[in-house]
């Protein structure tokens, strides 16, 4: 029988083939990235490795930490707390470099659905992460309160995943089409991205309602 620990496996092979081909995208079709840059798009290009790699991907694995690697529980803890706090960090460096972008162009901000979420995501995710930290970490709340969180915390966080997920799927698909990648060796990589993400995020899920082996 398949366990968590198996899937974790393919959700990792997922990580990478994600990663591999936003890396390819970006650097091989869009012209790079740059923080601070004459080619704009090189700072807005910014925004979609952030939050796909940096925010989408690592929260996963934060999420699946449980399942997937040995270790005792409060030392399992910690690097949940840390992939959460890396996904948080790279989060808001994806929203600033999409604003600083918007900013150096003159382009408004928050008028599509795409960025409505994304600020809802990033927002929640932010609140969630402190909510956990104070109540699992540092102080720590009374163990039968932890417990009756417990359920809460897990679901409210799978929701924010999904959320991102979503949400990136959509931002993927807002820039194909804005940049009319129709049948071309971009377009499939841009596609297989979105594709692959709808997989990771499915295995996540799986992962943590699976037990770790049976």
């Amino acid at each position: 029988m398949v366990g968590s620990f198996h899937v974790s496996i393919l959700v990792h092979l997922l990580f990478i083939a994600i990663t591999t081909l936003v890396l390819v995208w970006l650097l091989h079709f869009r012209e790079g990235v740059a923080f601070n840059s004459s080619n704009k798009a090189k700072i807005f290009n910014l925004h979609p490795l952030l939050m796909t790699i940096g925010f989408v991907l690592v929260s996963g694995e934060g999420i699946m930490i449980y399942k997937s690697a040995p270790g005792k529980q409060r030392s399992l803890k910690v690097v949940h707390l840390l992939l959460h706090l890396v996904a948080l960090a790279t989060g808001i460096l994806g929203i600033v470099t999409v604003f600083k972008f918007k900013k150096e162009e003159g382009l408004p901000n928050m008028y599509t659905l795409h960025s409505w979420l994304g600020m809802s995501a990033i927002c929640s995710f932010g609140l969630q992460y402190i909510l956990g930290f104070f109540a699992y970490f540092f102080p720590g709340a009374e163990m039968y309160t932890r417990a009756s969180l417990l359920p809460w915390h897990r679901f409210i966080g799978m929701v924010i995943f999904l959320l991102s997920v979503g949400t990136a799927q959509l931002g993927l698909a807002q820039y194909f089409q804005f940049l009319g990648l129709f049948r071309s060796q971009e377009a499939l990589i841009v596609n297989f991205t979105g594709l692959l993400l709808f997989l990771f995020a499915v295995f996540v899920a799986l992962s943590r309602i699976l037990p770790r082996y049976s």
